[in-house]
């Protein structure tokens, strides 16, 4: 349900009355504040209560929109149709002063801020200043360890990360060279076992030319079954090829030394 219309008089009750002029007048306010902002008019706003308290709102200044009131007052009844101009010209003299001012303010204040141009400034301005500085410091401490945290976070992420695949790898490496020791040892054993398997079979060192005439192997090494008089034949040999050369020579068959035909048959031609 809405609320009533309330009838437009006087309130005879000073209690209900003083209620009634507080929240009207914080409503009269906040209209005019929000009137100069979206609108962007120049507004004054000049309220005496009842006991003579005065409340006040103007966006620029309350004496300078009297002035100008009245100087646009003085205008307007001494002359027509130029008020429009004087007004629009004073209008922008003072919207300019305004930026102007903004902007100076604005130049202090970032001055302020970085430690210049406080000798001028009172206690009070000081104090602000000091709180606006902690309030700016604490927003970037705030931010930085939340960058530090976040940076810390990835930094431990990355040494887990890290760590296991040095566990990885030293497990691949183990394994590695347990299977190197492994090879190793076959080896070393397989070696123990051929040393073993010679000294208990000597014949296995003998050239394998001597067991296949017929093979690969046509020539036979006459080492393998006389070890021991190899030279000695082979001096035999030598001499007989030298006898049989010199009977071609001569005519006439000689005898090997230490032989019966030498014996028997001393020189036949």
């Amino acid at each position: 349900m809405g609320r009533g219309r309330i009838e437009i008089k006087r309130i005879e009750n000073n209690t209900s009355r003083q209620v009634t002029f507080c929240k009207r007048r914080n409503g009269l306010l906040k209209k005019a504040y929000e009137l100069s902002v979206l609108c962007d008019a120049e507004v004054a706003l000049i309220v005496f209560s009842s006991r003579g308290r005065l409340y006040e709102y103007a966006n620029n200044s309350v004496k300078a929109t009297i002035e100008r009131y009245k100087k646009v007052h003085t205008v307007g009844s001494s002359s027509g149709p130029p008020l429009l101009e004087h007004n629009a010209q004073q209008f922008y003299q003072q919207e300019s002063a305004k930026l102007r001012n903004q902007i100076q303010m604005l130049q202090n204040t970032n001055r302020h801020l970085v430690g210049d141009s406080v000798g001028n400034l009172t206690l009070k301005e000081l104090k602000q200043l000091e709180s606006r500085l902690e309030k700016g410091i604490s927003k970037v401490r705030a931010r930085k360890n939340e960058l530090l945290a976040a940076e810390i976070n990835y930094m431990a992420k990355r040494e887990t990360e890290l760590q296991n695949d040095h566990m990885n790898l030293r497990t691949k490496i183990e394994e590695g060279e347990q299977q190197l020791q492994q090879v190793t040892v076959a080896r070393s054993v397989a070696a123990a076992a051929a040393a073993t398997n010679v000294e208990l079979n000597p014949f296995l060192e003998m050239d394998t030319k001597c067991f296949f005439p017929g093979g690969p192997f046509a020539t036979l090494d006459m080492k393998c079954f006389f070890p021991g008089g190899y030279q000695m034949l082979e001096a035999t040999a030598a001499q007989h090829r030298q006898m049989l050369t010199t009977e071609l020579n001569l005519g006439y068959q000689l005898a090997l030394p230490n032989s019966d035909a030498a014996n028997n048959n001393p020189h036949q031609f």
